[in-house]
């Protein structure tokens, strides 16, 4: 008897022409990760009808959804298109801005030592959790919103395109600035992209017939060591400020740049008598008529 391991677990992605149609004898691409939920889920139907004997009468199936999470270690190149889906738009001379064309995908989970494989079709990306600690890799989350679900016995492809294998990207290897100038007091760093997609059914149909964005918004939180008074002012004085973070590993750089974020709090509490004071302070970007964006993330080659 065999059962399914994590170890053997494989996924796959490739880009859809039409919404929720995954192209005929697709070319996948490999999809580094770390962890993955994504799956189906339906909505119940159950009946009010009252019974004399106390029982229910029946449960139907409703709306279905495919949802769920795709965890990994930030590398370059390795997730340009979840790059380009996040922030629905295109790659431009190596930039990336937040954009309105919202490409979908077909992911494909593989149970290679069971040889079941799901295969998981319009599927967008509606948003990145990313997080940089000290000492610890640079890790992310995508989550997923799609449309259907589907299991088999064979592969969708066979031989999937190879992920790029760069080495993951940590937090010693890299930069950060804040308000254009270099700061090396942050101990923690967490940075959120949300697209607010919302799925439309119709009538007749258990699937979504479409997917629709929200608005971009992109905020976070950075935890400094409080040092003086300068950031905290920021938020007291509701100071427009920028944060640039630059990750570097082998095969490149990439570089996040919020030109317009506002601090929407902070916060330092004291929780004993030991260890130091930190100031928590949220932010959220916000559009920037110089860049057109509220996030621009570039990638240079190495």
């Amino acid at each position: 008897m065999t059962f399914a391991t994590g170890a053997r677990h494989g996924l796959s992605y490739i880009a859809e022409e039409s919404f929720g149609v995954t192209p005929a004898s697709p070319d996948m691409t490999q999809l580094r990760h770390t962890a993955c939920s994504l799956g189906l889920t339906k909505t119940t139907l159950e009946s009010d009808e009252i019974r004399s004997d106390r029982q229910i009468s029946d449960i139907l199936h409703g709306q279905k959804t495919v949802s769920g999470d795709i965890s990994f270690e930030l590398s370059y190149g390795a997730f340009d298109d979840m790059f380009a889906g996040l922030m629905q738009s295109d790659w431009s001379s190596d930039v990336l801005k937040a954009g309105s064309s919202q490409p979908s995908f077909t992911f494909e989970r593989s149970f290679g030592d069971i040889s079941q494989y799901q295969a998981l079709s319009g599927c967008v990306i509606d948003s990145l959790r990313l997080s940089v600690k000290p000492d610890r890799m640079v890790t992310g989350k995508f989550s997923i919103l799609g449309k259907a679900s589907s299991f088999a016995a064979s592969a969708l492809d066979a031989s999937p395109t190879a992920a790029v294998a760069n080495d993951p990207m940590d937090s010693f290897s890299g930069s950060l600035t804040e308000g254009g100038s270099a700061i090396a007091i942050v101990a923690g760093l967490e940075l959120v992209v949300d697209n607010g997609l919302e799925q439309a059914f119709v009538l007749g149909d258990a699937e979504a017939a479409t997917i629709l964005a929200g608005r971009s918004r992109v905020s976070g939180e950075i935890i400094t060591y409080f040092e003086d008074a300068a950031l905290l002012n920021k938020f007291v004085n509701r100071t427009a400020s920028s944060l640039g973070i630059t990750f570097s590993g082998a095969g490149g750089t990439i570089t996040l740049s919020l030109p317009s974020i506002v601090y929407t709090g902070a916060e330092n509490p004291v929780a004993g008598a030991t260890g130091p004071i930190t100031l928590s302070l949220p932010f959220t970007a916000i559009y920037d008529p110089d860049e057109q964006t509220n996030l621009k993330i570039t990638r240079t080659a190495a």
